[in-house]
């Protein structure tokens, strides 16, 4: 006979004594009270019964601004007007402060593009043979005082009917052509990479910003408070049209005798156009021929004008020349980036 070993039955352990669970309470409402401080936020106390504590929650939800059916503060559609209302009425006052602002900027901006093909012609042949050209006196005209009325203000002639009032079209215009420029031949000599426009439109820049702190530091010193600053960018910015010329001669004939003729040229076509045209607003006459807002200015001490001739000559050749040579030379030159 084969013996098989059968196991056991499994019992499951009995337990000796009963095991009590403890019944889960809510804690006792809050007493009522009478004082408004006791509740600062006003909602009324539910009595929390076993089952109601979800309803208790969701009702305090809806007092303190939820979106259900309660009081809260969006609940009431007067105040939630009146809320809307003041948001609107300060994102309008913004907006329209901005638009402001911008127009304003924009308003002052729009005489200087204010031109024609027939002025960037004559305006450019001024650029490149100023000697020749007379007068040189901006043309005024007057106009009715929006600020005072009853009164005549004196306003300058936009450059399309003034060929002597400074533009900004042609100094962004030759701005960007400098920029293309010095790309394309950086292309033409196989040394173009796209890192070169941002150089040289920032070192262009930078040129640009450099000078017209080092003029305003000198109209500050020198106590010339009526020249602007539009139209000392627009006088600086005439100078790319003569670095333009010269790259382009550079290019074509090298940098040899002929090139640095070239730029000769241009350098003092600029510099003597600056001289007499910054003439009327860093000396204004006395003989009532030049700006007649800027004659208080001509009564200053015959030192101060002596100083102030000295500060147009060394700003319109000295600060040109180094200027003008930074911006021509090294153009083309760019190491190959491996």
């Amino acid at each position: 006979m084969q013996r098989h070993n059968v196991s056991p039955p499994i019992h499951h352990p009995v337990p000796q004594r009963p095991v009590q669970v403890p019944v889960m309470q809510s804690p006792p409402p809050p007493p009522q009270s009478s004082d408004p401080y006791d509740n600062p936020y006003g909602a009324p106390s539910y009595p929390t019964q076993p089952g109601q504590h979800g309803q208790h929650q969701s009702a305090g939800y809806n007092q303190f601004g939820g979106f259900g059916q309660g009081g809260g503060f969006f609940a009431d559609p007067m105040t939630a007007q009146m809320g809307f209302n003041v948001a609107r009425a300060a994102m309008s006052g913004g907006t329209d402060l901005a638009e402001k602002n911008i127009n304003r900027y924009l308003s002052s901006m729009k005489p200087f593009f204010a031109v024609t093909n027939v002025y960037v012609i004559h305006k450019l042949h001024v650029l490149l043979n100023p000697w020749r050209h007379i007068p040189w006196a901006r043309q005024s005209t007057g106009r009715a005082s929006a600020q005072r009325p009853g009164e005549t203000e004196t306003i300058y002639l936009p450059p399309r009917e003034d060929l002597n009032a400074p533009d900004m079209y042609i100094p962004l215009m030759s701005f960007v052509t400098y920029i293309l420029l010095s790309a394309l031949l950086y292309g033409l000599s196989g040394k173009f990479h796209p890192e070169l426009l941002g150089y040289t439109a920032s070192s262009a820049m930078g040129a640009v910003v450099f000078e017209l702190v080092c003029l305003r530091l000198g109209c500050y010193l020198l106590s010339i408070g009526n020249s602007q600053l539009l139209d000392l960018v627009a006088y600086s910015g005439y100078k790319f049209v003569g670095v333009i010329i010269t790259i382009l001669a550079t290019s074509l004939f090298g940098r040899g005798m002929l090139s640095w003729l070239v730029f000769a040229y241009c350098y003092n076509a600029q510099a003597f156009f600056l001289l007499r045209s910054l003439k009327y607003v860093l000396l204004p006459d006395s003989d009532g021929s030049g700006d007649s807002t800027a004659n208080v200015y001509s009564t200053a001490p015959r030192q101060m004008r002596k100083r102030r001739t000295w500060f147009l000559f060394g700003y319109s050749y000295v600060v040109q020349f180094f200027f003008m040579l930074a911006l021509t030379s090294g153009v083309g030159k760019a190491k190959a980036k491996v």
